[in-house]
């Protein structure tokens, strides 16, 4: 069984979708249908997850399909879709490819995020790009305890803190001033934003770790994957570790289209004055 997870303002009726329909119905495979608001976990025999919308209805599937190792196939019917792997009119052809084994799996590293008030622990979820720590409705800067494996870091005063994937680091992350890494990378990475102190830089820290956030002077918000998870007060604790599954991306193109995507849809590495033609 295929599913196919939509983002509500894609139409029911798109040439593109239909077509990926038939293909399956073609081959005899059961599919579902469902937006993104709709479902909140896979059915059972569900062996891939078809995402219809930009790379925000992928973050949402990626939560859905991860902890199953169910395989993620992205379709981009939205604006930059960095992560997704086909365009709209390629669906049809991308599940052929799919049914006859013509691809790889791409893994990708998720955190699972804990939060911790007083002597209780609770599950807030799962991100592929980031989670952030930041101030809430105040104007003030929010101060940070940082510890990695329970051993302090430092502290800061800070608008937030942003901990990323490498799949992350092409998102909030690099406009937080972050590096881009490579995503095949599983260092976990902790962008500082706008802190107040010059010396204060992202750090990487190595899969193996647990990081630990503590609000000391709030309020605060932990928001994952753009989405906000909870509102935090001082000695609240947000810790961010490597989930123990690691989300399967379908991709048909060699893991170097990373940089090309890089130019096409960042813009890295194009000249700011275009190069002069030999004739100008």
């Amino acid at each position: 069984m295929i599913g196919f997870l939509i983002h509500p303002r894609v139409e029911r009726s798109l040439p593109s979708l239909e077509a990926a329909r038939a293909v399956l119905r073609e081959a005899g495979i059961e599919s579902w249908e469902a937006t993104r608001d709709q479902r909140r976990r896979l059915p059972a025999g569900t062996r891939l997850l078809v995402t219809l919308g930009g790379d925000g209805t992928l973050l949402d599937g990626a939560r859905l399909a991860a902890p199953l190792g169910v395989p993620v196939l992205g379709a981009n019917l939205g604006r930059l879709g960095f992560l997704t792997e086909l365009e709209a009119d390629d669906i049809a052809g991308g599940l052929q490819r799919y049914l006859e084994g013509d691809f790889r799996l791409d893994e990708r590293l998720l955190l699972e995020v804990t939060v911790g008030r007083g002597d209780r622990m609770s599950r807030a979820g799962l991100v592929l790009n980031e989670a952030v720590i930041e101030r809430a409705g105040s104007a003030a800067l929010v101060r940070l305890a940082l510890a990695v494996d329970g051993q302090p870091v430092g502290t800061i005063d800070a608008d937030g803190v942003l901990v990323a994937t490498a799949t992350g680091s092409t998102a909030y992350a690099l406009a937080a001033g972050g590096p881009i890494l490579e995503p095949s990378l599983e260092e976990i990475l902790m962008v500082p934003m706008n802190p107040f102190a010059l010396t204060v830089r992202p750090i990487l820290f190595p899969p193996r770790q647990a990081l630990t956030v503590e609000l000391t002077r709030g309020p605060g918000v932990l928001t994952m994957d753009g989405k906000v998870g909870r509102r935090l007060r001082p000695g609240d604790r947000v810790q961010l570790a490597a989930y123990g599954r690691r989300l399967k991306m379908v991709r048909f193109t060699s893991p170097e289209r990373f940089y090309a995507l890089l130019r096409q849809k960042l813009g890295w590495g194009l000249p700011l004055v275009p190069t002069p033609h030999a004739d100008d």
